[in-house]
């Protein structure tokens, strides 16, 4: 049915419960995984005309050094909920919108299968907070699997 499956991840709780169910879907079909975790760039802030503000070179170093950190733990967790006999890869896409880097982390690797945690938000708080999930769905080439 499935012969590669992308999981994504953020390190969230809600993100593991994707993971879990994810890695059972693979084990149960003989998938092979890659885990993704996508970090966002660092927030540019810009005034009422649209110009932005100067950051240091130093402060986008620890930002990015944060962040590939960050990356590193999240998929080590998740890489340790996979069972020994899953062909398991990982990657992080850094300075990278989710959605988009999801997409063509799919395409890239030649996934079948995305399956990624979601909020389930809805009305104002969808509109105000977006949902990464919905813009996946939306615009993936290959079925999407959400996990609430």
């Amino acid at each position: 049915m499935y012969h590669h499956i992308l999981i994504t991840t953020d390190g969230s709780e809600l993100a593991r419960q994707g993971v879990d169910h994810g890695l059972a879907l693979a084990a149960a079909v003989g998938a092979q995984v890659t885990l993704l975790t996508v970090t966002p760039p660092y927030p540019i802030i810009t005034g009422m005309m649209g110009e932005g503000a100067y950051t240091p070179a130093r402060v986008l170093e620890d930002y990015d050094t944060a962040q590939r950190e960050q990356a590193e733990t999240v998929l080590k967790a998740a890489k340790a909920s996979a069972s020994a006999d899953l062909t398991l890869r990982t990657q992080h896409i850094s300075n990278a919108q989710p959605a988009d880097a999801i997409i063509g982390a799919a395409k890239e690797f030649g996934c079948d299968l995305i399956c990624m945690a979601s909020h389930g938000r809805r009305g104002i708080r969808r509109i105000l907070l977006g949902s990464q999930a919905s813009q996946v769905v939306s615009q993936s080439p290959v079925p999407v699997l959400i996990v609430r």
